[in-house]
């Protein structure tokens, strides 16, 4: 009988799109939104560049009302990849593949998602 614990792979950033995300087409169906993070972890170091990846009206919604600046907290699984290149050399890349969650815009106070008076459930901003 094992004693080894099962892996999780979940992660949790908040950074700020470093450009407009880009919806493109998987198949007929279906789409994904890709995404590029920068995440600050502690004052006076460099960032962290991270690639993120999110499927189906999320990634609509992402496409259309995100903009680069803007920040997001996405949650998801870690993914990473290695490569040759055609010169030669190994590359390697993280990436995280999961749910977007919108902040507030550049410059802008988080709004208030509570500010109307219809009974629809609102996305909430933190």
């Amino acid at each position: 009988m094992s004693t080894t614990a099962p892996a999780v792979n979940s992660i949790t950033l908040v950074g700020h799109l470093t450009a407009d995300p880009v919806l493109r087409p998987l198949d007929e169906r279906r789409q994904v939104c890709d995404m590029r993070l920068a995440v600050n972890d502690q004052k006076g170091q460099a960032p962290l560049f991270i690639d993120v990846a999110t499927f189906g009206s999320q990634a609509e919604a992402c496409a259309k009302y995100l903009t680069k600046g803007r920040t997001i907290a996405v949650t998801g699984r870690l993914i990473h990849r290695e490569w040759t290149a055609e010169d030669g050399t190994r590359r390697s890349k993280h990436s995280v593949v999961g749910r977007v969650q919108f902040g507030g815009k550049p410059g802008e106070p988080t709004p208030d998602v509570n500010d109307n008076d219809d009974d629809e459930d609102d996305v909430g901003a933190f």
